[in-house]
């Protein structure tokens, strides 16, 4: 419903979920997070479901926590550093790719939920900053992690310390956003992406390869190696492989499982 703080749509096997405050440019409450993140449930329970998209509703993507909450006015949308919470770092143990659609300014914790992302499409000329230093915090929600292995250390240095504001075009030559896209086309763009992948891909397989990309930041190479051995092993004894190379040979679309069904 277009009133709702978020809204979740499914169509062509992907959830496009939006954050719905437009008129706070989708500032960040605890009530958005709660939304976001049981959204993010339901499409991962969801069979019909491959692929997730995240944008923001009107001009902006998320310029941070709402000023009210950080100033005590938050009334009753509750703070965003007490109570039971789910981590920030949630969206990382979903199982199906997430790819953001960057449609306006993103700032602070919003930020950060940029850095949850898989894939980061971003609007051409939005405004990027991690704000922090600038409002007396510190790299908040495991930004500090993150950030140096999307960009490199120096790179994080830079954007954490002096909380500069940069552009997606400099987000994109960083590493931090895979694809500039100009405003207008931004949401059919990173549709057209995910519908894609959602598709073509065995939704089994995405959700080893998000496994093993994150498992391995705290991985040795030998480790890594090891594991992928064994996954690869299970994978060719698994029916999506079969389908891959049948539907490769017979020149039709694969028809893979949906997640839970299928094996690799």
């Amino acid at each position: 419903m277009a009133d709702d703080i978020v809204m979740y749509e499914v169509a062509d096997r992907v959830a496009l979920i939006t954050w719905n405050r437009p008129e706070r440019m989708n500032a960040w409450t605890a009530a958005l997070e709660d939304a976001y993140f049981d959204a993010l449930e339901r499409a991962t329970d969801d069979e019909d479901v491959n692929v997730i998209v995240v944008t923001g509703a009107g001009r902006g993507f998320c310029p941070g926590a709402d000023m009210d909450l950080l100033q005590g006015l938050g009334g009753d949308e509750g703070s965003l550093t007490s109570g039971e919470r789910r981590a920030v770092t949630f969206p990382l143990g979903v199982p199906k790719p997430i790819i953001g659609a960057i449609n306006g300014a993103c700032a602070g914790v919003g930020l950060v939920q940029a850095l949850m992302f898989d894939v980061r499409f971003a609007a051409a000329g939005a405004k990027w900053t991690t704000a922090f230093s600038r409002r007396g915090l510190i790299a908040e929600y495991g930004s500090a992690w993150l950030l140096p292995r999307l960009v490199g250390t120096s790179a994080a240095m830079d954007l954490l310390l002096s909380a500069r504001v940069f552009l997606s075009e400099e987000a994109a030559a960083l590493g931090l956003a895979n694809r500039v896209v100009d405003a207008d086309d931004l949401l059919a763009e990173t549709m057209a992406y995910a519908r894609d992948i959602a598709s073509s891909c065995s939704p089994a397989s995405l959700a080893v390869m998000k496994k093993q990309i994150y498992g391995a930041w705290e991985q040795t190479l030998s480790e890594a190696g090891a594991e992928s051995f064994q996954r690869m092993v299970h994978s060719l004894q698994g029916p999506d492989f079969v389908e891959g190379v049948q539907s490769y040979v017979q020149r039709r679309p694969a028809e893979f499982k949906p997640l839970g069904q299928g094996t690799v």
